[in-house]
This record gives C-alpha cells, structure tokens and sequence, in this order.
C-alpha cells in the first residue's frame, strides 16, 4: 500500500489568509483559557481565573478583527468561515462553560446547563453557517443574525471575573445553591441557560 505523495508540504497553510491567522489566534486564546481553568483547579491560585477570562476577551478581538481583515482585503472562503465557526466553539462555548464549571458550578444539573449552553453554541453557528447567504443583502453581507452571536458569552466571562474578585466562587457563588433530588443546582447557572436559549431563537440582531 502507498501514501499519496505529498507534493507540497504545509501547502493546506500556504492557502490561509490573513484574516484566517487571526481566527486561529482566536482558537489559541480559548485552548489558553481551558489550560488556565485547569492550572487553577490544580493550584486553587484565583489569578488564573482571571487568565483564563482575559483570554477570552483576547479571542473576542481576534474574532472581530478576522471579519474586518476577510472584508477590507476583500478575501473570505467557505474554508475561513468554518475556521471561525470552529475558533468560536472554543473560545466562546467551551471556554465559559469551563470557566463556570471551575467557579464552582459543579452540581449535576450546573452541567447539564453547561452542556446545553455548548450544545446550543453548536448549533447557533450551524444553523449561521446554512443560513448566511439567504440571510446576506445586495451587497452580500450579513444584515442581522438571528439569536444572539455566540461571542456574546463573554459577558458571562466578565461575571465570573467579578465574581471571582469578589471572592464569590465555590460555595461563596453569588445566589447560593438549590439541592433537587439529592442533586445541586447554582442558579448563577440560569445565566448560561438564558443565554444559550437567546442564541437558537429567531431574534434578529442587526449586525454592525
């Protein structure tokens, strides 16, 4: 049995554009917030929440200035879409979800919110993904988005930053905890809930 020949190497990284460099750095911030959620649930060292939320405020840059970049150097591809798409599942679905899990939200039913909040990032950028070009104008860009972009979870981030100043973590978590069935739920989680309802409803947000 033979390999097929690789006539040239790194050539799938050749094909990146610009703009495509600033979506994997997106994909990077949000690896580094989940190493640094882990380093805290190892160390129980409070700065490494913070880490792990400015990371995500560092992805959310990258993503902007992606878009910005694709359309100024007028070079956009299905191949950079599904790199965003792939970029902003980590960074703005898993990452909050594990920043919240790390804060304390560690009840049975905390996860299966988190898992949801993940699931229905998921399948916010999807249903974007089909969707975009029946949703683009004349001039072939996006007018709105329907549900709330999945980056809007950075304001969650940015309450598990003041928590975790406040020194709200743990069983210190702001709205205490409810126990159903011998299982724990921290209604701080509801946040998760709510946003990830917003993001697979019909709402449309203009999109500027």
């Amino acid at each position: 049995m033979t390999l097929p020949k690789m006539n040239k190497p790194f050539s799938m990284i050749r094909e990146f554009h610009l703009a495509d460099w600033f979506t994997l750095a997106n994909a990077v911030c949000g690896t580094g917030a989940l190493f640094s959620m882990m380093t805290y649930l190892q160390t129980n060292e409070v700065k490494h929440i913070y880490y792990a939320c400015a990371l995500v405020m560092a992805a959310l840059i990258f993503d902007v200035f992606d878009g910005r970049i694709a359309r100024w150097r007028q070079k956009t591809s299905v191949m950079g879409r599904e790199l965003d798409s792939l970029a902003d599942v980590i960074s703005f679905g898993v990452a909050p979800a594990v920043i919240a899990y790390g804060c304390g939200m560690q009840g049975l039913y905390d996860r299966i919110v988190l898992a949801g909040f993940v699931a229905c990032g998921v399948s916010r950028l999807a249903r974007f993904n089909i969707t975009a070009e029946s949703l683009s104008g004349d001039g072939g860009k996006v007018k709105f988005f329907e549900g709330t972009p999945i980056p809007t979870s950075v304001l969650l981030v940015a309450v598990m930053w003041i928590a975790a100043w406040q020194g709200a973590l743990h069983r210190a978590l702001w709205w205490g905890e409810w126990v159903f069935a011998g299982f724990t739920l921290h209604p701080l989680v509801l946040l998760f809930a709510l946003s990830g309802s917003l993001m697979v409803s019909r709402i449309r947000v203009p999109k500027f």
